[in-house]
């Protein structure tokens, strides 16, 4: 970013289970404070490896426009689904 901070985008598997797999943009300072981020968040196990998935420019411009620059969707990413804030990611099963 012209600005000097980052936008990390990784592909994880989704904490629901399933084999099911979630696209995550973070935007911070660099990209150390980005995987301390997610870490702080609980998703222990995230390490950047390379850059074989790079954020797409509307993937930048989503994350820009989310107030709390941490957001995610499905991935393969769907046309029609929006992005979610990281809180719907993380929040417990609600039991019946």
């Amino acid at each position: 970013m012209p600005g000097g901070s980052v936008v990390v985008a990784l592909t994880l598997p989704s904490p629901a289970g399933a084999g099911d797999q979630v696209r995550v943009l973070v935007h911070s300072a660099n990209r150390a404070r980005a995987l301390t981020r997610l870490r702080n968040l609980g998703l222990r196990a995230v390490y950047l490896r390379g850059n074989t998935h790079p954020p797409t420019p509307d993937e930048v411009t989503a994350v820009l426009h989310h107030p709390d620059g941490l957001i995610w969707r499905t991935a393969p990413d769907e046309a029609d689904e929006l992005w979610h804030p990281i809180r719907a990611l993380l929040r417990p099963a609600r039991a019946a």
